[in-house]
């Protein structure tokens, strides 16, 4: 397929089928993650071909865009005020976690390498790459997972700030590691210029991201068009991804950046942008999870490297379950933390793959044994790897916030809004009058109460039209006729009602689009029981708002 002509193809192919596995991974009562995987090796590389090679290849810049959306999102989830707090907390486990992973991986894959090549050096530097790579965890199935349950707490908290934190442990462990390794393999590379490429990395990264952040700051503080400001924020992020990728720095670490000064800067006014960029998310998970599916090419490894492949695995596991739970013990952190923040580290995504293939390019002409280089091996093992520990993190994630009782308590307003059902909140004693009721009554019915519309029913409770108070004083200026006109002469027919089995979501969104604060509410035979209001829909929100926050 040519990826000119066909990336709609692709594309289309890729979100359906996501979206397809991951209903039925819903209903499997598994992260939907796994069915965004498992949709790319059916039509990638292991599967149907449908997604080659070289379209991966070709679709390169899309992977940058979705890991800066991810970076953004998972940024707009730490706070200040949290990271003061816990912030001992998170330095120790971030370090343990981290570098014990890093240790176990790089010495046991070195150990294998030099039984295969039978070369000190290429052992040594293949295992401190991989041992680098391996700190890192990924933030887009992890947040995803999050996201999907609804989970907050102090677990949740600590989850979200370590896997942020990791990208730029991994990013300096990774930028040291390739240093070492190219001057093992000879190249003619300066502890110097090792240490200036790491540290232009890092504070490259996130100076750049500091930049834009203010500039969005600066945008929604000034700005009072809510539309235009997220639209100018989005194309602001792009920007700066662009500029990031483009001077070969961190993506995750810039837009990670954007996303904790825009939302501790401006708390309230980011609001509309997170939560823009948020819904925008959905699909561009999709497709980067399906294109890391069909990345790989499970039937062409050899057993050597299969066999680094379950040690890396085993090895990253303990590594970052033992590392966890030792930083939070000795930082006194609470025991659902030291239980459970280890079990929510295991997956490995975007940032991994991204190293090993910037790995690719630095150790490609190192030679493991004949017909495979360094940089190749590295790209098998740690996208099969990815696959494996994609499978088992999602899940892993889930039962941990499940264990501590921190599922469904993301307190959103759309959660609430879509749990809710219109019939259980709409005015049941809304007024009403008959068809053959006569103006000067209906306005009698205006004048006890603040309503905008009065709905017209036949004597077996059809909902025949309505009558706004604003119709009601322009029909007619003469009130002696308001005696013998009647309210079916005036009346409008009502074309938007909804049923009481709705959700509040749809309730809320039919007046937005109606520009309307109230509509009438039908049962399942087209009996009038009610109208639901504007009011309704905001009591319920803050009465299960507080009702959540007091749970948590």
């Amino acid at each position: 397929m040519n990826i000119s002509h066909g990336i709609l193809i692709i594309f289309g192919i890729s979100i359906f089928g996501g979206i397809l596995s991951a209903f039925v991974a819903k209903k499997m009562k598994i992260p939907q993650v796994i069915g965004y995987i498992i949709t790319g090796i059916i039509v990638g590389n292991s599967g149907l071909k449908i997604i080659n090679t070289q379209d991966i290849i070709n679709l390169a810049p899309f992977n940058f865009f979705a890991l800066g959306i991810i970076g953004f999102l998972v940024g707009s989830e730490i706070k200040y005020s949290n990271l003061k707090k816990y912030g001992k907390q998170f330095s120790a486990i971030l370090l343990t976690e981290g570098l014990l992973a890093f240790i176990l991986v790089g010495f046991s894959t070195g150990v294998l390498l030099y039984f295969t090549s039978n070369n000190f050096n290429i052992a040594l530097a293949g295992g401190i790459v991989f041992g680098a790579i391996a700190s890192a965890t990924d933030p887009a199935s992890t947040l995803s997972v999050l996201q999907e349950y609804r989970a907050a707490g102090i677990l949740t908290t600590t989850v979200i700030a370590i896997v942020a934190l990791d990208d730029a442990l991994a990013m300096t462990l990774y930028g040291l590691g390739t240093g070492i390794a190219q001057m093992l393999s000879g190249s003619d590379i300066s502890t110097i210029k090792i240490l200036l490429n790491v540290l232009f990395n890092l504070f490259g990264s996130i100076g750049i991201g500091i930049f834009f952040g203010y500039i969005i700051h600066y945008i929604l503080r000034k700005s009072n068009h809510h539309e235009s400001s997220a639209a100018t924020s989005f194309g602001l992020l792009l920007f700066a991804i662009g500029i990031v990728n483009q001077l070969n720095l961190d993506v995750i670490l810039a837009t990670m950046a954007i996303g904790i000064l825009v939302v501790n800067k401006s708390p309230k006014r980011s609001r509309e942008v997170t939560g823009y960029i948020k819904n925008l998310s959905v699909p561009i998970y999709i497709l980067f999870f399906v294109l890391v599916g069909a990345r790989l090419q499970i039937s062409t490894l050899p057993n050597w490297i299969w066999l680094i492949i379950g040690t890396y695995v085993i090895f990253r596991s303990i590594g970052k379950y033992f590392g966890a739970w030792f930083g939070a013990k000795i930082s006194h952190s609470h025991h659902i933390v030291q239980n459970f923040t280890g079990l929510s580290l295991f997956s490995q995504g975007g940032v991994a793959i991204g190293l090993s293939i910037m790995a690719s390019h630095h150790l490609n002409n190192i030679s493991v044994i004949d017909g495979y280089n360094l940089g190749d091996v590295i790209i098998f093992v740690v996208t099969a790897t990815t696959f494996i520990v994609q499978i088992i993190g999602p899940p892993l994630v889930k039962l941990s916030v499940t264990f501590a009782k921190e599922t469904e308590k993301d307190v959103t307003t759309d959660y609430i809004l879509n749990k809710n059902k219109v019939g259980d909140n709409l005015m049941i004693d809304a007024p009403t009058v008959l068809e053959s009721t006569t103006l000067r009554d209906v306005y009698s019915v205006f004048s006890k109460g603040n309503f905008n519309l009065i709905p017209i029913i036949s004597t077996d409770k059809k909902l025949l039209g309505g009558i706004t108070i604003t119709q009601l004083r322009e029909t007619i200026t003469d009130q002696t006729a308001w005696d013998w006109l009647l309210a079916s002469d005036i009346m409008e027919p009502i074309d938007d009602n909804i049923n009481k089995s709705a959700s509040l979501l749809i309730a809320s969104r039919m007046m937005e689009q109606l520009q309307t604060d109230s509509i009438p509410v039908l049962d399942d035979s087209g009996i009038f029981v009610g109208i639901i209001t504007r009011r309704n829909i905001k009591e319920k929100i803050n009465q299960e708002k507080l009702k959540l926050t007091i749970d948590v």
